[in-house]
């Protein structure tokens, strides 16, 4: 016999032998990991979920990811960041690079893992990223859980149109981090803080947002030089050891912003962007002002009136960076909606800041985990179950974009050149069809392309010469398009082909 085991005596059981400390603190660990997971801050977090789903499944689809999915493949494809432009008739060859190089690299790889229906689950996926940063936000800053969870859910109808397929919904996530990162250096948590340049170094390859990202952390910093007291607003000065962190950290993140395929050039966008490109930013519907006679213009406008009374009334204490970044993004949204996106992040912990004066916080001893862990599972099967066929995603598809149309020219060639509706360009694009223009205004801006798209577009006298000027044979337009209207009943211009979504035009002369 085995000596090792000749010496346990025979009468003891070693299955009944105590656990160790060690094995009951790492059950205790995740016990309370499994408490954690269905406490009722984490059922409210899934309800957010939820509520992304119920958003995201409709699958509203930009015009613009369809281009932006294009430029990935090709660099996938390639190892090559384009440096002029390969898409159009009319401005190829002109100086372009692609800005957001990063963001198009993830949709290509996203439509590659199974086209639109991959694409649909990580709009969801990655919408309920950002919803639940929000939460995070607002739960750091507000200390409860419940007004945490309102403050998003009341914004939400705001946030969803910052929540596209396009590289821009990174940068929106990628300022919540930094908005998150920042409360917690606040909050006296510093090492959050050395994440920063690893975002920025992401942040500035994938969107243009990240200079609102510094301009962030650069508020923070100078609203902590000095400490006051007016009213309401209260200035907290950084001590001399997190002045030296918070500058050290922006420094970093500056220093990563040539850390690009092109060099400085990407750094350089936004105020490209800001100063040099007017009929772009006059012209697309996201740069124009707020639009306060629709339903999410009223939205906007009622909450900006709840918060100046909620504060009118209550007095509510707020920090300088606060107040200062609550009043910039209100501005920037009314001047353009597309600052939406800033609003929204920097109301949210503010608002739920304010609702904790009367929601009650978390009390955990009663926290009910099992009715938890029913509601989330019933959250997360009816997703499963509601969520869209690939064939009604398509559907959703071919009700916005020129897919049939597309099948008619595969079917029947025209030749010619041929004129896109701008909305219809980035498809094109994506369909291998060389454009007329698509959503890349700063390209077409510095051709002079989208200046004379705008004038034909509003009819301005003269403007159906273009059409000549540019030999123009064929139109591919909107249906409920004016142009359209106006060149089917022209003698010089046939339709050949109409649906509910498009409608192709061929030049008479063009056929004789």
């Amino acid at each position: 016999m085995n000596r090792a085991f000749a010496e346990v005596p025979e009468d003891v059981n070693l299955a009944a032998k105590p656990a160790t400390p060690t094995n009951q603190a790492a059950t205790s660990k995740l016990l309370e990991a499994i408490k954690w997971a269905v406490s009722f801050p984490a059922m409210l977090g899934v309800f957010l979920i939820g509520r992304v789903f119920y958003e995201g499944r409709g699958f509203v689809v930009d015009a613009d990811v369809w281009w932006h999915i294009k430029v990935g493949q090709d660099i996938l494809r390639t190892h090559h960041w384009p440096t002029t432009d390969p898409y159009s008739f009319t401005a190829i060859g002109t100086p372009w690079i692609a800005y957001e190089w990063l963001g198009e690299i993830a949709l290509a790889l996203m439509y590659r893992a199974g086209g639109v229906v991959s694409l649909c689950i990580f709009l969801i996926a990655f919408g309920s990223v950002i919803i639940l940063s929000l939460y995070c936000l607002a739960a750091s800053r507000s200390g409860n859980s419940k007004a945490a969870f309102l403050s998003p859910l009341f914004l939400a109808s705001l946030a969803f149109a910052s929540i596209t397929l396009r590289p821009q919904m990174f940068g929106y996530l990628f300022l919540i981090l930094t908005l998150v990162v920042m409360e917690k250096f606040r909050q006296g948590v510093s090492w959050p803080l050395w994440t920063l340049p690893l975002i920025f170094l992401v942040w500035v390859n994938t969107h243009g947002s990240f200079i609102i990202g510094i301009g962030v952390i650069a508020l923070y910093l100078v609203a902590g030089l000095f400490s006051f007291q007016a009213g309401s607003v209260e200035a907290i000065a950084w001590t001399r050891k997190q002045r030296l962190q918070l500058e050290t950290a922006l420094l970093f993140c500056l220093a990563v912003l040539p850390v690009t395929p092109y060099g400085t050039q990407l750094a350089m966008y936004p105020f490209d962007m800001a100063f040099s490109q007017p009929i772009n930013v006059a012209n697309v519907n996201e740069w124009r002002p707020m639009p306060f006679e629709l339903i999410g213009g009223k939205i906007f406008l009622g909450l900006v009136v709840i918060f100046f009374l909620l504060q009118m009334f209550y007095r509510f204490s707020w920090r300088l960076e606060e107040v200062l970044l609550v009043a910039g993004g209100t501005a920037m949204a009314c001047l353009h909606v597309r600052f939406i996106l800033l609003f929204v992040p920097f109301c949210t912990p503010v608002f739920a800041t304010m609702l904790a004066r009367w929601v009650p916080p978390y009390m955990r001893h009663k926290d009910k985990y099992i009715a938890n862990a029913v509601l989330m599972a019933a959250v997360v099967i009816a997703m499963v179950h509601y969520f869209p066929t690939r064939a009604a995603l398509d559907k959703k598809v071919a009700e916005t974009y020129p897919v049939a149309a597309l099948e008619y020219l595969s079917a029947h060639p025209i030749p010619g050149k041929m004129l896109d509706y701008y909305g219809f360009g980035g498809y094109l694009v994506f369909a291998g069809r060389p454009v007329f223009i698509d959503g890349r205004g700063d390209l077409y801006e510095r051709s002079g392309v989208f200046g004379d798209y705008v004038r034909l577009n509003e009819f301005k006298p003269g403007s159906l010469a273009i059409l000549r000027n540019y030999g123009i044979d064929v139109c591919l337009l909107g249906t409920k398009q004016s142009l359209a209207a106006v060149l089917s009943v022209s003698p010089e211009w046939r339709r050949v082909y109409s649906d509910d979504t498009s409608v192709i035009l061929v030049r008479q002369l063009a056929n004789q």
